[in-house]
């Protein structure tokens, strides 16, 4: 089932707070520093935030991902902004592109869509065979101390003019998992506002686990990181940060 169908019209809006210019100044850290190249595949690109901005510093982009919505959004900024961008809707776990590339990346906690090992292990090696000789593969995930201690049993709520939303994180069955029931309220005219629900499920592994099943799929990993920093890592930190070489 698709995630983020109508949250995909307003994800924009509760997303213009996030670091998008940290996870470039990051990618372009490593890009440079290994001479890795321009071609970039950003897999799970959502909304074309990251990949449109890979695009307007000249790198060659693709941009794939399961949601449509998220996709035809994608699209339409990307002409707007006359940026020529490859988009590709496909699911990580069975990826399959025409080219191979210098770099991969998947932000904003994608992976932790990624529920089950086997899912997770399969990505790699689709990612390892989508990408050319000592490619790049950077990729972040939630840590599990910022699962089970910031988003397990909380709960969220803005109330804007066009769209509100209460959004309840209820900690999984798994471990380090969470469970998202968003409820959100749009402004169709007036005082009227309509109503929409989804559901989003997110579980994160254990450091160790993320590494192994890197090496397992034929990367090196070259760097460990948290919290954006390009020199420091803190096993604590709210998002941690992979950065991979392919063998």
């Amino acid at each position: 089932m698709e995630s983020y169908r109508t949250f995909a019209h307003i994800y924009d809006t509760l997303m213009e707070d996030a670091p998008y210019e940290d996870w470039i100044h990051f990618t372009e850290h490593f890009v440079k520093k290994y001479n890795a190249g321009k071609s970039i595949i950003d897999l799970g690109c959502g909304t074309g935030e990251i990949s449109i901005r890979f695009a307007q510093l000249g790198y060659d982009v693709t941009g794939v991902d399961l949601s449509t919505n998220m996709l035809a959004i994608a699209n339409q900024k990307a002409q707007e902004q006359n940026v020529p961008i490859m988009w590709i809707h496909q699911n990580m776990i069975e990826l399959e592109t025409p080219n191979q590339y210098d770099i991969a990346v998947s932000y904003c906690d994608v992976i932790n869509y990624l529920t089950d090992i086997e899912d997770v292990r399969r990505s790699f090696l689709n990612v390892h065979q989508t990408l050319k000789e000592d490619g790049l593969f950077l990729f972040d995930v939630h840590s599990e101390h910022y699962v089970n201690e910031f988003l397990a049993n909380q709960t969220f709520a803005e109330v804007r003019d066009e769209v509100s939303y209460v959004w309840f994180c209820d900690q999984g069955e798994e471990e380090s998992s969470v469970e998202h029931n968003l409820t959100f309220f749009i402004k169709k005219k007036e005082e009227f506002y309509e109503r929409y629900d989804e559901y989003h499920y997110q579980r994160t592994f254990p450091i160790s686990v993320y590494k192994k099943l890197v090496e397992e799929s034929g990367f090196e990993l070259i760097g460990l990181h948290s919290d954006f920093s390009t020199d420091s890592f803190h096993e604590s930190g709210d998002r941690i940060f992979f950065v991979c070489k392919k063998r």
